[in-house]
């Protein structure tokens, strides 16, 4: 899904269940982050949106109406 992007923008740095882990997100690889996703799906940043092939992770209504044109 992250389709050549960094698994940071995909992360939910945000989620209170990353904030109870009490981990530093730079010293985070996308290997860690990638694997903190899959055990905790919480920690995706939602709404995945697919449009023309790219994704757009956490986009709110505002950008996916810029997207969208």
């Amino acid at each position: 899904m992250l389709r050549g992007k960094a698994a940071s923008e995909m992360f939910n740095f945000r989620s209170p269940n990353f904030a109870k882990l009490g981990l530093d997100r730079d010293k985070l690889s996308d290997d860690n982050l990638i694997e903190l996703m899959r055990k905790e799906p919480r920690l995706v940043r939602r709404p995945v949106v697919r449009i023309d092939g790219k994704v757009y992770f956490g986009a709110d209504a505002r950008a996916l109406e810029a997207i969208l044109g």
